[in-house]
């Protein structure tokens, strides 16, 4: 990637894609999100200003997980799909579940690929779909190991939370994970004071604990993150 390119961030949430793809060189500006008070269906990008457009919609409503835990927000997809149209960027990205639809743009050639988070040496197992458009048709090519890690963790996830610690090595189906704060942000590949502290009230985040846990739940783990931005870099300096 000889140039900087700049991407706008869909959807962003806390950031975690944003921060994997900053990390690989990539300038992102955040579009707006429901968790600042902000309105996707009230947003226009500009056109042929972004290089590239990354985002995952809200995907409860294609999880396997939309009957309980987080409220539903609808299909945005097609939200999604309208920004890229607007914008006329190189190349989109975008994240959901196994079961979302992939996203369609007249004029774009879209190529889906299935990641877990434990392909990139990590423990949690937690799969993603991933759909890269491009107008010239390129393809992803994600950079992955060849073993998994011998322990495994259950998906982060709103309604699996709590303050009851489990144990990650333990491969069990069927039942109700529980994690802490801390415990799903050093999963989600972050530090497990990434909400400060418990205890000093200075470095005590405003958000509840409910919510800490929706926030890191929602957004994509460090180490996919940044797997895919290096895949995205390598597509775009084709």
């Amino acid at each position: 990637m000889n140039t900087m390119q700049l991407v706008l961030s869909l959807f962003p949430g806390i950031g975690l894609l944003d921060r994997a793809f900053e990390e690989e060189g990539f300038t992102v500006v955040r579009g707006p999100d429901l968790l600042w008070g902000g309105d996707i269906k009230r947003f226009h990008p500009p056109s042929s200003r972004f290089d590239g457009i990354i985002g995952g919609p809200p995907c409860q409503a294609f999880s396997t997980l939309r009957n309980i835990g987080d409220p539903v927000h609808g299909n945005l997809i097609p939200e999604f799909e309208r920004c890229i149209a607007e914008a006329w960027p190189q190349w989109f990205l975008m994240e959901n579940v196994r079961g979302a639809p992939l996203p369609f743009v007249n004029g774009y050639v879209v190529h889906s690929v299935l990641a877990n988070n434990r392909h990139f040496g990590e423990i949690q197992n937690r799969l993603r779909r991933l759909s890269f458009g491009t107008i010239s048709g390129l393809a992803l090519h994600l950079d992955t190991q060849v073993f998994e890690p011998l322990d495994w963790a259950a998906t982060v996830t709103s309604a699996h939370g709590g303050d009851r610690k489990t144990h990650h090595n333990t491969r069990t189906y069927g039942k109700i994970w529980r994690y802490t704060v801390e415990e799903a942000c050093v999963l989600q590949g972050l530090p497990a004071d990434f909400f400060g502290t418990r205890r000093h009230s200075a470095e005590r985040s405003p958000f509840r604990r409910e919510a800490q846990l929706r926030m890191i739940a929602n957004g994509v783990p460090l180490p996919m993150g940044r797997a895919v931005a290096r895949a995205v870099r390598a597509a775009i300096a084709q």
